[in-house]
């Protein structure tokens, strides 16, 4: 009874459902790192940049990348002013009508649709460009920056919730293999992370 279920239309039109459903659950796995702290029934407390840098000088492995990954915001910021001013004059200069086709209200009203239009799709193209030019200027594109931002999050949860948090030090680093010891309550533990390169 049962195969005869799954050779109708509906059958193969749940498989393929059930398919394309874990297809994308694979696809948004790194989501689950942050369930520990985003998914909470209590927020965490907002952090302040005094927060941040105290990571930062704590964190001898985590700390630079996230400095690192603080400091491009910058050329984002700048990327989009100059991107949207750009774009926007271009708007400005270009946006002539020949007299009495449309009426001054008209011409008005498109000329200022025009330009929030032309500024924002040009604050948007130069602060993607920025984020580029910081990934390569500051080589981010060598560091996790999702696992600098959760270990973040995790050392932020530790210290609000008063648990001591964890402490990294590096034993050995090598080309290929990057040993850690985690200093707890409990004897050392080694945890062994690959680069890719």
């Amino acid at each position: 009874m049962a195969e005869s279920s799954d050779s109708s239309p509906l059958g193969f039109l749940w498989r393929h459902f059930e398919g394309v459903k874990e297809h994308w659950k694979s696809n948004f796995s790194f989501l689950d790192y942050y369930k520990k702290t985003l998914g909470r029934k209590e927020p965490l407390p907002k952090w302040t940049d005094a927060d941040v840098e105290e990571f930062i000088a704590s964190d001898p492995i985590y700390g630079p990348q996230l400095q690192a990954i603080r400091e491009s915001r910058k050329y984002a910021v700048a990327g989009a002013l100059l991107g949207g001013a750009h774009l926007g004059g271009v708007s400005l200069k270009y946006s002539k009508s020949p007299h009495g086709v449309l009426s001054w209200f008209s011409y008005t009203f498109e000329m200022i649709i025009g330009f929030v239009l032309a500024t924002g799709f040009g604050a948007l193209c130069g602060g993607v460009l920025g984020m580029e030019v910081a990934e390569h200027w500051k080589q981010l594109y060598k560091i996790d920056k999702q696992a600098a931002n959760l270990r973040f999050l995790y050392w932020w949860e530790d210290k609000t919730l008063g648990r001591k948090p964890e402490k990294l030090m590096r034993v050995h680093s090598d080309s290929a293999v990057s040993f850690r010891i985690r200093i707890e309550k409990k004897p050392l533990t080694f945890v062994l992370r690959f680069r890719n390169k």
